[in-house]
């Protein structure tokens, strides 16, 4: 006879205070506890060329971008993610350790991550209401996608191609990036 896993559900604030005084990074849906897999150099790359674009499109400006280790709280979820890079854009998005307003979210795929960022946060993110772009960018070919927000329910997809380039504009922030941009310095461009 097998025995059933009990699961411990935590709370959100039980959480975040738990989480405080890790060692590694977690996730948190709906009361379960997620750990984080490392991410590969070319990863970081990814995650590192999107954060210096973004964050050159923001300077003098009020949005705000943050790399892997800002949280986001997806309350509708009762969720706490670590997205590889967002732009806040929001002044009232304040909290100091998780932010919930994002207009921008990249998730640079690996091969233990890209089921999870292409469904089950792409489920959670869809419903924040600020949010107007997510791309995807896989870690480990040159492909990457962009959903932009088209209507309250609506969104429309684009695989990025070489020669293609894509206009992300968030509150005073535009900029323009492409695979050269995404893929700089990871051997993954000819």
């Amino acid at each position: 006879m097998s025995v059933a896993a009990e699961k411990m559900h935590i709370s959100e604030a039980d959480y975040l205070e738990w989480e405080s005084r890790a060692k590694d990074k977690h996730e948190y849906i709906a009361g379960e506890i997620f750990a984080m897999a490392g991410a590969s150099e070319r990863h970081n790359r990814i995650a590192g060329n999107l954060f210096f674009h973004l964050r050159l499109a923001t300077r003098g400006h009020s949005c705000r971008v943050f790399m892997a280790d800002m949280k986001l709280r997806v309350a509708m979820h009762r969720s706490y993610y670590y997205p590889d890079v967002m732009l806040v854009c929001d002044d009232s998005d304040q909290h100091p350790i998780y932010k919930t307003a994002p207009c921008f979210i990249a998730e640079v795929l690996s091969p233990s991550t890209a089921n999870i960022d292409q469904r089950e946060k792409w489920l959670h993110y869809r419903d924040i209401p600020s949010l107007r772009y997510y791309l995807l960018v896989d870690a480990d070919h040159l492909n990457a996608r962009l959903l932009t927000r088209a209507g309250k329910d609506r969104w429309t997809e684009q695989h990025l191609d070489r020669e293609d380039i894509v206009e992300i504009a968030c509150g005073d922030a535009h900029l323009t990036l492409g695979l050269d941009d995404l893929y700089e310095d990871t051997g993954l461009l000819i």
